[in-house]
Formats: structure tokens, C-alpha cells, sequence
């Protein structure tokens, strides 16, 4: 609104001023002491012409004929009466800037064509009063007609390509805006499921620990509970280091923390899962290639989710498989479930459910599938994972 009213402003003031240096040229050339009526006739005329131009930009082809039927009736006057002073033509000037800049397309040509002819007609008339040569026609004819349309054209379009090109730049913005909001959502949601990876695992694996702590007390098996207790404090040390791990990613010291975990740490995750009362039995076939870091992790974690998984809402025993396959790597997991037709879904909390959808998210980062449900019977539960190692 401010930048509209400052146009409106300028625009005025344009056309006040042409309309003061036209005007005091008609009062200076001696017009009003041969003819004073017709002379305040054409006076007038030239200035509310100029004073037209601040009109509204769909005006501009009105305003350039009312310039050019003032200016050619001011130059029959002067050459009717012998006035050989040269009239200044601001507002036939500007009027040719206004319409080269706000006209287009045939109502534009048709505006510059006219200028053109009005000034044409001025210019004959001076040389047949003998103040031009024919010589100069067309270079005044060329300087008052088309240059001023020129220069409206040229400013518009340069006017133009820079708000192309600003508005570019703003959708630029708004998409960098875009990826950026994105990955941020990204890094969160990944934190996210780095953190139920980590806590779910340890905490239940603490969890069933102290359960069998406090039965074995109970019973005075001491023993039993020292044995419990003790898997408790290691896996409470074990969630400590996770929980540092990902704190030390967060806040970009990876190098200097310890090596994330990948497969070759399958093994302490499949003992502390039996430390917690779950019998695993892990079968490794092919050649392990050599993966990428981020597919390594990203592997690990979904078996760590799927052993949790498997300790909590499954029973004994849990069979884990790990197939290296020529450029694609593939996870099996399946145990029976807690009860005939009982979905391994129905946990209160949805905690299955994120892990799953976890799951789902990581592998489908790297191009990888997932399937899982339960078997015909009902009785058992499998999830697949196949991850092309290429995708990494």
C-alpha cells in the first residue's frame, strides 16, 4: 500500500511539473499578445493534457492522443502566427515513456505510430516556417515520436526480468524453507527411533531381570536374584553407553565417541536378550560383505527392535537369520506367540507398533522391504527385511 501511494505521489508530481514548464512556455512564446483567447484555449489544453498523465496506467493510449492533438494545434498556431520560439513538449515526452511502458501488443504500435506521425506534423510545420531543415524531420522525429517509447519498453521489460528474477529468488527460499523443515522432521523422527530402539531394549530387558530378582528373593533364592540383579546393572551400564552414543551423534561428536554398532556386534545383542530369558538361535549364511556405515547401523537397530520385540510379547525360542546375498542383504526373525490367534499388535501401550512402523521407516530409507504377520496357524509370528546394499 505504502509503495502504491508513493507511485501515485510521483506520478503527480510528474505531471505537475510538465504541466508548469508547458504551460509557462505558451506564456513566454508571445502567444497571448497575438491571439490571448485561443492562446488560453491551447494554454489550457496543454496543461490539463500534462496534468492527465498522472491519470491511471489504462489511460495511457487517451493520454498519448490528447498530447498529440494539443502539440500539433500549438504548432499550427505558431506557424499560423509566425511564432518562431521553440515550445518545450515534456508531456509529449512522458506520455511516449507511459505508453512504451504500460501499453502492449497493437494498442502499443498503434500509440507509437501516432506519436511518430504528431511529431512528423510538428516538425513539417516548423520547417515550412523556415526554424528547421528538412534534414533534422526525421532526427526530431525519431527524438520527440519513438525514442520516449523506447525507453518505456525497455524499462518495463528490465522491470519485468527483475521480478522474474525476485520471484525466483523467493521460491528458492521458500523451497530451501521447504527441504530444510523436511530434513529437519527427518533427523527428528530418525532421533526418535534411535531412542525407542535403545531405551525399549534395555528397559525391558531390566525390567524382566527384576522381575525375576524379586520372585527369586521371595523364594530366598539367592543366588537366582544376585544372577538377576547383576544383569540389571550390566544392562543398565549397556543403556547408559547407547544413550551416550546417540547424545555424542546429537551433538556432532561421533569421531570422537565410540564406533556406532553394526552386525559384528550381533552377538553381545543376541547374549544380553538370552541373559534376559529369551532363547535365541542365530543362523549366518554367505559371505558378509563389507557395508556401508550408515546400512550397518541402520541393520543392527532393526535387529535390535525385533529381538525386543520378540522378548516381550513372544515366548521361547526365537530364531534369527542372516542371509548375505549378492548385493542385497536379508533378516528373518520368527518366534511362536504368546497365545494361539493372539496377534502380537495387541499390546496396550503401541509400543509394537512404533517399533514396527520404525522398522518399516529405516529400511524404506534404503530402498529396502518389509513383511511380517503371523503364520496360517496363528501360532507364530515372522518378519522379513530385504535391504539391497547398493541403495546405502
Amino acid at each position: 500500500m505504502d509503495v502504491t501511494r508513493s507511485l501515485a505521489r510521483q506520478s503527480l508530481l510528474v505531471a505537475v511539473v510538465a504541466a508548469v514548464l508547458d504551460g509557462a512556455q505558451m506564456v513566454m512564446c508571445g502567444a497571448f499578445g497575438l491571439a490571448p483567447v485561443l492562446a488560453t484555449v491551447l494554454t489550457v489544453a496543454t496543461v490539463a493534457a500534462d496534468l492527465a498523465l498522472a491519470a491511471p496506467a489504462s489511460t495511457a493510449a487517451a493520454v498519448v492522443v490528447a498530447q498529440v492533438v494539443v502539440k500539433v494545434s500549438v504548432a499550427w498556431f505558431a506557424h499560423h502566427y509566425g511564432i518562431t520560439a521553440r515550445v518545450f513538449d515534456v508531456g509529449y515526452l512522458v506520455a511516449g515513456y507511459q505508453a512504451g511502458a504500460w501499453l502492449s501488443g497493437a494498442v502499443s504500435v498503434l500509440t507509437v505510430a501516432l506519436l511518430a506521425g504528431g511529431s512528423v506534423t510538428v516538425n513539417l510545420a516548423a520547417a515550412l516556417a523556415g526554424t528547421n531543415k528538412p534534414v533534422r524531420l526525421v532526427v526530431f522525429t525519431l527524438g520527440a515520436g519513438v525514442v520516449p517509447w523506447l525507453v518505456g519498453r525497455y524499462t518495463a521489460a528490465r522491470g519485468a526480468y527483475i521480478a522474474e528474477l525476485e520471484q525466483r529468488e523467493r521460491l528458492r527460499q521458500q523451497e530451501h524453507r521447504a527441504a530444510l523443515d523436511r530434513a529437519l522432521a527427518d533427523e527428528r523422527e530418525a532421533i526418535a527411533r534411535d531412542l525407542h530402539d535403545v531405551i525399549s531394549h534395555h528397559v525391558s530387558a531390566i525390567g524382566i531381570h527384576a522381575g525375576v530378582a524379586r520372585m527369586a528373593l521371595s523364594r530366598t533364592d539367592t543366588e537366582t536374584a544376585v544372577r538377576s540383579v547383576t544383569a540389571v546393572e550390566s544392562s543398565s551400564r549397556a543403556a547408559m553407553v547407547d544413550l551416550r552414543r546417540q547424545l555424542d551423534l546429537l551433538h556432532g561428536r561421533d569421531e570422537a565417541g565410540e564406533r556406532q554398532p553394526g552386525l559384528v556386534d550381533i552377538e553381545d545383542l543376541v547374549q544380553r536378550v538370552r541373559d534376559a530369558g529369551l532363547t535365541v538361535r542365530v543362523t549366518v549364511s554367505g559371505e558378509p560383505p563389507v557395508l556401508p556405515e550408515s546400512l550397518d547401523v541402520m541393520l543392527y537397530r532393526v535387529v535390535q527392535e525385533l529381538l525386543t520385540n520378540a522378548l516381550r510379547h513372544g515366548r521361547d525360542p526365537a530364531d534369527l537369520e542372516i542371509v548375505y546375498r549378492p548385493g542385497r542383504v536379508e533378516i528373518r526373525e520368527t518366534n511362536p506367540m504368546l497365545g494361539a490367534g493372539e496377534d502380537v499388535h495387541r499390546d496396550p501401550t503401541g509400543d509394537v507398533h512404533r517399533g514396527l512402523d520404525g522398522i518399516r521407516r529405516r529400511v524404506e530409507l534404503f530402498d529396502g522391504t518389509v513383511e511380517y504377520g503371523a503364520d496360517p496357524t496363528g501360532t507364530r509370528w515372522t518378519i522379513r527385511v530385504s535391504v539391497p546394499i547398493g541403495a546405502a
